[in-house]
């Protein structure tokens, strides 16, 4: 990619202009990395979301010199900022299968060196599901592959987020106090972040459709792991309903969590500095519309919508 103009909002009368949390997408990076920039810039993204690899591969070639400098570059010239990546898919921390954690482990931190390289500002990640293990023996094996994780990357900028989850399985993470509870764990807990996901939430029982439940859910959250933990959040809205341990992820408005829940998260102050990243459905709507600039629109559209 050449010559990536500046990004700007779009443009509209002052009223409509974007006042909430930076916004942005999860793109794909296909062909190149610098071509996520591209797509985010297209959109109308504030921030962006990106794989470092093959998300359903253990391994990958490493970063070349001009690949780092092309996308710093073009990433220079957009003005989107920050950018994050999602680990693989593959990554089970929490595995009891000796082989798995450690080939886990070092998939993280071929991923975690990637970001560094990049400038990422964080590695988001699933905890892990215990298989046929206990949660308790899960997150002791979650936390002590974190701190082995760390030492590998001793002095690194980019910091890990480990995201709330669904609960689908096994898998660990679909509770504030399991997260709380890893990270208590860790030799290093200063250095790891949290990444809430709407969908799992939702699926996970959290009901933040009205004004108190969510003040609730938020209360309950900071408790348990502190505001100043969540460093990105993502938001999906659900196609399953409340409690349904399912995660599947649908378009803002029109799953089971409605605008409402989501108007609740742009209009908090103490999100206003932190990356929103959709990672909702690609395509077009019926009218050929693209559908993270349709997403985008309507989670801006909520702004002061309360």
């Amino acid at each position: 990619m050449q010559g990536v103009t500046k990004h700007r909002r779009p443009s509209g009368k002052a009223e409509d202009k974007q006042s909430g949390p930076p916004l942005g997408a999860h793109m794909s990076v296909a062909g190149g990395l610098e071509n996520a920039i591209a797509a985010a810039v297209d959109a109308g993204c504030d921030c962006l979301q990106i794989f470092v690899k093959n998300q359903r591969q253990w391994t990958a070639p490493p970063l070349k010199n001009d690949q780092i400098k092309r996308f710093q570059d073009d990433l220079a010239a957009s003005g989107i900022r920050p950018v994050v990546a999602h680990a693989s898919y593959l990554l089970n921390l929490a595995s009891p299968n000796g082989e798995t954690r450690k080939k886990s482990c070092e998939a993280m931190i071929d991923e975690l060196q990637r970001c560094e390289k990049l400038g990422l500002q964080g590695l988001i990640f699933h905890p892990g599901a215990h298989m046929d293990g206990t949660m308790e023996a899960g997150i002791r094996r979650i936390a002590k592959s974190l701190d082995r994780v760390r030492t590998a990357c001793a002095g690194f900028r980019c910091r890990i987020l480990l995201e709330t989850t669904a609960g689908q399985g096994t898998a660990i993470g679909y509770r504030f106090e399991q997260i709380a509870d890893i990270i208590a764990a860790t030799k290093a807990p200063d250095r790891l972040g949290v990444c809430l996901d709407t969908c799992h939430l939702f699926a996970a029982g959290y009901n933040f459709r009205k004004p108190d439940s969510y003040a609730a859910m938020i209360d309950e959250m900071d408790s348990a792991i502190g505001v100043a933990t969540v460093r990105c959040i993502h938001v999906n809205d659900s196609k399953r309903e409340l409690g349904s341990r399912v995660d599947r992820h649908e378009h803002i408005g029109k799953g089971k969590i409605g605008k409402s829940g989501f108007a609740h998260f742009m209009n908090d102050s103490r999100w206003k500095d932190t990356p929103m990243i959709l990672e909702t459905p690609k395509g077009k709507d019926g009218r050929g519309s693209d559908l993270d600039k349709v997403n985008l629109k309507r989670l801006r559209s909520l702004t002061k919508m309360q």
